[in-house]
Order: structure tokens, then sequence, then C-alpha cells
């Protein structure tokens, strides 16, 4: 590189911003390849998702053998999960224990946060800028920030008046929150809110939940892992990682072959129960077309409601925690904990807010259109905004000073969900465009991590200085996407997958929706190719070896 005819050296050829699972694993991957990097993370660890989401009840909703790392045999060997589902303790241990491994600490910046990336067009290089102060050089810049890490509040006037402890489940206090004895509040059902709302319910004097929209919640079925289940899952990794890779979700399940609407009523109804008895989402896998057809999905659906209506005595209780208004899996499906059951205690209150909207939280608690609700302790499970909020967070600038925020105005467009056309050099893992949320992440983490990897040795190795994408690729990868989202169930809903939960963003179905098989082959074949539908441009040759 050179700048007015002299070289210009970085402060580490690749800076990683995040230090979740992909973002440790771009570290240690990178490094390995030769390549200098330095992470820095917002927290004060690593873990992501499993550093700050540390509320009562967080759980992993992906088995725990399958939702960890691949690419070290020997990790996989010597770690042992303890639960089918682990919780939130169990899933930081683990991301811990890789770290200490691969020795990666030293190679992050914790408590650090990236503010601005500038893209030099002189040098090719990125001016990256940090909330300390510190300016870094780098050739590479990968965003590793998690598609669920910017917290989101509720749209309610009020929430700074609130003379309680006001907290919200994404940012919940490493120390805990104890209830016991409190009048405390939830604001929103999803994920979150499933998870943590039967654990306040059993520790705090008194529960309000406010919900505004119904969420499907199915049988979880977690079970402590026994030692020959271990072992076995231990002898067959290899076999297991190579099925995944090429399957739809990232994970062993396999989908049932059968349309729902092609079998006897009696075999259907043995399927759901089978696949609910299963747990996770091996429900959603009970017929190939559950997520296809409309029809097919409201018999999935009704089974799934009269589940609820079994779980919960007061019929009206049970119809308010009923959704009637979105298909089945079209929002992100939550696995059970106790959650319907919960709203059989007499301690918990169930407020319907579309029928009473919520006007103000107060001093004193929450004013909805029917009255005031006393409160010592409010609970924001509002969610996050998904899959660009970390980005836009950070002032990227790529060719000629155009914003990421400029780029993205009528919603995200990204080449593979990896690359975003007018910013060189900048790799997005797990962003809008790949499977990401809709597959096991770590292993989707993994594939985007190794492919940016192998893209970054053919430039090293050939002497490119810089790759991003054609516009007229990005178009259609984004066109690609739409398609696919198209042929299924999931635009129906008013989801986070769509920015729906964030008043003014863009409605674009950002997740791939055509399976971790499909994208992986994609990928491969656009390497293969010599990196098809990207610019790659060669170094400059410094003036000394003219």
């Amino acid at each position: 590189m050179s700048e007015a005819g002299h070289s210009v050296s970085t402060d580490s050829d690749v800076i990683v911003v995040g230090g979740g699972f992909s973002g440790m694993y771009a570290v240690h991957h990178l490094r390995s390849l030769g390549f200098s990097v330095r992470g820095i993370e917002a927290g004060g660890g690593v873990g992501g998702t499993w550093y700050w989401n540390r509320y009562p009840g967080a759980r992993c909703d992906i088995v725990s053998v399958e939702y960890s790392y691949s690419f070290s045999e020997q990790l996989q060997q010597d770690w042992n999960w303890t639960q089918r589902y682990p919780t939130q303790p169990e899933m930081l241990a683990y991301a811990n224990h890789a770290a200490d491994r691969f020795d990666l600490r030293r190679h992050f910046s914790f408590n650090t946060k990236v503010i601005a990336a500038h893209f030099d067009e002189s040098t090719d290089l990125w001016r990256v800028r940090t909330d300390t102060g510190e300016k870094i050089l780098t050739r590479y810049l990968v965003m590793a920030t998690g598609c669920l890490s910017v917290p989101r509040l509720p749209d309610v006037s009020g929430l700074d008046d609130f003379g309680g402890e006001l907290l919200h489940t994404g940012r919940w206090p490493s120390e805990g929150v104890d209830v016991s004895g409190r009048r405390v509040g939830v604001i929103g059902t999803g994920a979150s809110g499933i998870q943590i709302i039967p654990e306040l319910a059993q520790q705090a004097a008194s529960l309000v939940v406010f919900q505004r929209t119904a969420a499907f919640s199915v049988s979880g079925v977690n079970v402590r892992l026994t030692p020959e289940q271990i072992r076995d899952v231990k002898e067959h990794y290899p076999e297991y990682r190579e099925y995944s890779r090429h399957s739809f979700g990232g994970t062993m399940l396999r989908a049932n072959p059968k349309s729902a609407l092609e079998v006897s009523e009696q075999e259907r109804q043995e399927q759901f129960e089978a696949a609910w008895n299963d747990g996770g989402f091996a429900f959603l896998a009970s017929f190939r077309d559950i997520t296809t057809d409309l029809a097919a999905n409201e018999l999935a659906a009704e089974f799934v409601r009269e589940k609820i209506r079994d779980m919960v005595d007061d019929p009206s209780v049970a119809d308010l925690l009923t959704p009637t208004d979105y298909p089945l899996g079209t929002k992100r499906i939550c696995i059970d904990s106790g959650y319907y059951s919960t709203f059989n205690r007499s301690n918990v209150t169930l407020v319907d807010v579309r029928r009473a909207p919520i006007e103000a939280v107060t001093a004193s608690g929450v004013v909805t259109t029917d009255g005031h609700h006393p409160l010592d302790t409010l609970v924001l499970a509002t969610g996050f905004d998904a899959m660009t909020g970390a980005l836009l967070q950070v002032d990227l600038r790529g060719r000629a000073g155009r914003t990421l925020d400029q780029h993205w105005r009528d919603g995200p467009r990204a080449y593979l969900g990896i690359g975003v056309s007018g910013f060189p050099n900048l790799f997005t893992i797990t962003g809008p465009g790949s499977p990401s949320v809709l597959s096991n992440v770590i292993a989707a983490g993994e594939q985007h991590v190794e492919w940016i990897g192998n893209c970054l040795v053919h430039m090293r190795d050939r002497g490119f200085a810089t790759i991003e994408p054609e516009p007229e690729a990005e178009s259609t990868w984004v066109e690609h996407v739409n398609d696919v989202a198209a042929q299924t169930l999931y635009p129906l809903a008013d989801s986070w997958y769509v920015g729906a939960n964030v008043p003014g963003k863009p409605r674009v179905f950002m997740p791939y929706v055509g399976g971790v098989g499909r994208y992986r082959r994609r990928c491969d074949k656009v390497a293969a190719s010599g990196y098809e539908g990207f610019v790659l441009t060669p170094a400059p040759i410094p003036h000394a070896a003219r």
C-alpha cells in the first residue's frame, strides 16, 4: 500500500469487531492463516449474546452438542455438555473455555467500542476509531457484531420517570437481580419474555405480563445428557457435522418428507404428537410444508393452540395466549420451559395491551387504558434491532464517504450476506442475506469465517489489494433472497425478521431462507470461480520496485 509514494503500515491486517462465537473463531482462524488480527469487543469478556443476556431462564434453543464449535476435534472431545438445551451460564462457560484453550483474550481489546470506520481510498485501508479515542489502520474489517445485539426499548412514554428498578433482558446485571417479595412487570412475550416469565413468577410477590402479541412456544423437553448420549455423539461427530453443514438449518434435524395435507388425520396427529414429544424445532419439521403451505401450517398451528388450551386453566387467559393472526413459525418459534402453565399461578396477571394499550410508564408503575399497575421492578423483554442494528450503530463509510446507512436506506443490501458494494475489504459475518438467524448460528459463523479466510489467502497470494461486490451481483442476490422468502410463509408475519419491531425500519425479509446447504454450495461456487460477482483490484507497485 502507498500514500503519496510512501509505504503505509497497518496496525494489523484484520480488525474483527465482536467477541461472540463468530468473532472468537475469526480471530483464531485468521491468525492461523498467518494474518495479524486484533479483536475489539464492547463487553468485558467473550461470549457475545451469552455475555450480555444473563437474565433468569436464558437458554439456548438449539441442542447443545450441535450449537458448538466443530472446527476443533479436540475441543469437541474434551468438552462435556450437561443438558440438551444449555443455560446461559453453561454457554458462557463454554465460550470462556474456548477462549482459554486457544489463547484468544490477549488478541482482544475488551470494554472497547468501535464507533467509526472509514475506508481511505488513497491507501486502500480502513481507518477505525474507538470510544477510547484510539485510531487504528487495518487492511480488512470483519464485522462479527451479531444479529441480536442491540436492545430495543419499547415506544412508551415515561420510561425515564420510573422510580423502581428498570431492566432490559438484553443487558441484565451480571450480579443478578433479586425480585423476592416485589411487584414485577414484564413488557414483551417474545423469546426472552417466554424464558424469564416463569423464573420471575416463582420469586415475585406478583407478576404482571403486558402482552401485545401472543407467541407460539413448543414443547422443550429439556433433559440432562447421560454419559452414554455424550459418548455416542462424540463417536459420531465427524458424520454428524458433515450432515449438518449441508442440511437446511445447520443441525442434525431431519424434516419429514411428507406433506401434512397428503396423510390421514390420524397419521397427521400422531406425527404432530411425536414431534411435540421430541421437543424443540422438531415440531416445525414434522411435515415438509409447514412453513410453505398455509393450509398445512394451520393444521400444525391448531395442534399447538389445543396444547395451550390444555395447559392453561382459565379459558379466557388461554384465548389471550393463543396466537391466531400469523402462521406458526413465521415469528421466531419459542421453546417452552413452563411458560403457559405459569399463568395458572395466583400471583400472575396477563394484560392484553392490544385491548388496553399502555399509555405511559409512571414513577410507580404502568398505566394502561384499563388503569394503573403499581410495580417495584419493570422488565423490558422487548427484543433487539435485529440483523442490521449493530452494523448501523457504527459510522461505516465506504467509497466517496458513502455511509452504510445511506446504502441501506431502503433495506439492507449485501452480496451473500458477506460483502457490501462500495465498501471494499469489509466482511459481515452472518449478515443480512445469509441464513444466520434461521440456522445454527455457530455453524453459520464458522462457514463465513472459513470463507473469508480462504478469500484473504487468495488475495494475499495473488497480490490483490481490495475486494468488493459488484453492484449488479449484490442486487441479483438481494432479489434472490426476496424471491426465496416469497415462496414461504415467513413474510406474512410482522416479525423482527422483516424489521417490523422497529418503527421506521424498512420492511425487508433479511435472512436467507434457502437453507444452509444450498447457501454453502453457492458460496463455494463463487469462491471456486475466482470470486464471481466480486471486483478484485491489484495492489499498487511501490515506487522503489518499479
